[in-house]
């Protein structure tokens, strides 16, 4: 009974070092270079290394894409499953182009979400700010302290554009 409790355990950490050493190995795909390295060194020539690339495909289902920190690794095994890609990449131009363009991305995707926070922390900056009347404050400093308060506090809150609750 012990011993089938110990292999038990043996093959629940050997399935969580696999998941990890395949979910590190995943990611790395996301790496022009690495493709560059591993296309120079032959790797994408040998039918099992080929046939390991359609097995990860598994990492694209939800309850395993969760895990991904660089999603767009999800899409160059995508690109790897093609034969002529496969042969691009040995070609260093090609692997420093698929990094320039990652980086393009990456800040035109930061500019885009800086601005949809900028805006919707400035709407909410006008529907905290006071409707003006014609009748004088009688005390202007707790008026204006209260206001800055409400600013605040909405700004210290997080922000979350619309699209990204989807």
């Amino acid at each position: 009974m012990a011993s089938s409790r110990g292999m038990a355990l043996y093959a629940d950490e050997q399935q969580k070092m696999r998941f990890q050493v395949e979910l590190e190995f995943v990611q790395c795909l996301a790496n022009p270079n690495y493709l560059n390295y591993l296309a120079q060194r032959g790797n994408f020539k040998e039918p099992t290394f080929i046939n390991y690339l359609k097995y990860l495909l598994y990492w694209r289902e939800p309850e395993y894409a969760k895990y991904l920190k660089y999603p767009q690794c999800l899409h160059m095994l995508d690109l790897l499953q093609y034969e002529s890609f496969r042969q691009e990449l040995m070609n260093t131009h090609c692997a420093r182009f698929i990094e320039d363009q990652q980086l393009l991305h990456w800040q035109h995707y930061l500019r885009t979400r800086t601005k949809l926070v900028q805006e919707q922390a400035d709407l909410i900056s006008k529907s905290t700010q006071p409707v003006t009347t014609t009748q004088t404050p009688t005390n202007t400093n707790s008026t204006s302290l209260s206001n800055q308060s409400n600013i605040s506090q909405n700004f210290m809150s997080p922000i979350t554009p619309n699209i990204f609750l989807k």
